[in-house]
């Protein structure tokens, strides 16, 4: 394997060592929301026609998993390595800062894509789920993950301690994720709160996962997929940049 093939693996290998955490964790996480919210509103919430309630969460579930345990993953690995003093070791290499980019993200792909699958995996057992549009569930779904990772890779970059990227994650990442829609429509928002929802970038990614899945959505695939887009290549071009100019890394 080459430089960028190691890390890459180092990268895959350091979450999946504790995949007990990792994996599981959030995989049990996402299945008691869908167990508690599906079990109570069931018989009370339609959003779409011939889709239940249930069923109507399991994409939202499974791509809110997934966009959080990216950023999870590059954010922690960066901050950790920073914090303990072992990221000179990968300094002392030869590795440009695409190959830092590419391991660090794409490792964040996998274990998102990795967590996004046991979601719907178990979820299946418990609600039958369509397949309307594979392919637009692939690229939501690789697109979200790799622009949380990137996500991650800035936050870990910037932060210098924990408490930082814990405030990160917490006034940032949790509430945009939590109000994207993975547990309602928008239409059933007031016209304000209607509006923030738009400006949300996370609300295209749920919404053009459920696309995938069901074959209906809240507004535009495209619109959606021109928009996650444009952030995702937002976020590389910001990331790309910090790792050139060596920002709280070679400095």
């Amino acid at each position: 394997m080459n430089g960028w093939q190691t890390l890459l693996y180092k990268e895959v290998l350091r979450f999946w060592k504790v995949a007990f955490q990792t994996i599981a964790g959030p995989v049990l996480t996402a299945m008691l929301y869908l167990l508690i919210f599906g079990h109570a509103l069931e018989d009370h919430v339609k959003v779409y026609d011939q889709v239940s309630y249930t069923a109507f969460l399991v994409p939202g579930l499974a791509m809110m998993s997934l966009l959080q345990n990216a950023f999870a993953n590059s954010s922690s690995s960066l901050i950790m390595s920073k914090v303990m003093g072992n990221l000179v070791f990968i300094l002392l290499t030869p590795l440009s800062y695409w190959h830092w980019f590419v391991a660090y993200v794409g490792a964040a792909v996998v274990r998102g894509l990795v967590v996004g699958l046991g979601v719907y995996a178990i979820a299946s057992f418990f609600t039958q789920i369509s397949f309307a549009q594979p392919l637009f569930i692939f690229l939501f779904a690789v697109m979200g993950a790799a622009m949380m990772g990137t996500l991650g890779l800035i936050a870990g970059l910037w932060a210098e301690k924990f408490d930082q990227l814990a405030a990160f994650q917490n006034f940032v990442i949790m509430p945009m994720t939590f109000l994207s829609g993975v547990f309602y429509s928008i239409h059933s928002l007031p016209p304000f709160w209607q509006i923030v929802s738009h400006c949300n970038p996370f609300f295209y990614m749920i919404d053009g996962l459920r696309y995938g899945f069901f074959g209906v959505s809240d507004v535009s695939p495209w619109l959606s997929l021109s928009v996650v887009g444009g952030a995702m290549l937002m976020a590389f071009a910001i990331a790309l940049y910090l790792l050139r100019t060596g920002y709280k890394v070679r400095s």
